[in-house]
């Protein structure tokens, strides 16, 4: 089975997220290019984005600005998402293999199914082929979303592949003993392969490797 991340692997939502989170910080006094945000804030649930911004500003961000956040997010994403270059060509290989697939995010489960359908990509994966950290104790960098998914899907760990695009899913699926490939279009190459990823520039990389033989 792949277990594919879903934002920055089938989405091209991170540049997107970034820029709205930019944006809403920097209206708080904390400013930052959205370069920064992303090298800041990668691979963070939410809870741990507001934590650490609020550490550094001094103060909190006061109540309700996660969803003040997931609703310009929400809209920018509907104004702009796309879909990562050879996300479908690449499920559509895996699975006309005959391999599972699955996508385990540490965003919620409504936001991973919405990018899937802004982006035309809902009608390769079920419902219940959908995973969040929210749904386990410790999200990445910790195995518990991956060896849940693989769980769910009645697949053991060893039999599971993982696609990442950041250092802290890289080191999920690591301690998750699943072999992991690196996405790094636009991601730090050299970060990917430090935490254990097979880097790989391409999606099409992924149904040709021979981890899949």
């Amino acid at each position: 089975m792949v277990i594919f991340d879903c934002d920055g692997v089938l989405v091209d939502s991170e540049p997107i997220s970034n820029a709205v989170l930019a944006g809403m910080l920097g209206l708080e006094g904390l400013h930052m290019s959205v370069a920064q945000a992303r090298s800041r804030y990668q691979g963070l649930m939410l809870e741990q984005v507001r934590s650490s911004a609020e550490g550094e500003l001094g103060r909190p961000l006061g109540d309700g600005w996660i969803e003040r956040y997931e609703r310009e997010r929400t809209e920018a994403f509907r104004a702009g998402l796309r879909a990562v270059r050879g996300a479908r060509e690449c499920v559509e290989s895996l699975t006309g293999a005959g391999l599972k697939v699955c996508v385990a995010s540490q965003g919620k489960l409504a936001k991973t199914a919405l990018s899937l359908e802004l982006t035309g990509l809902d009608d390769l994966f079920e419902p219940s082929w959908l995973f969040s950290a929210d749904s386990v104790a410790r999200g990445k960098p910790h195995p518990d979303l991956f060896l849940h998914a693989a769980a769910s899907m009645g697949v053991p760990a060893a039999s599971c592949v993982v696609v990442e695009d950041t250092p802290s899913g890289v080191r999920a699926a690591v301690a998750a003993g699943m072999p992991v490939f690196g996405y790094c279009a636009d991601s730090d190459e050299a970060a990917l392969e430090s935490a254990g990823a097979r880097v790989i520039r391409d999606l099409a990389e992924v149904p040709a490797a021979p981890e899949l033989s």
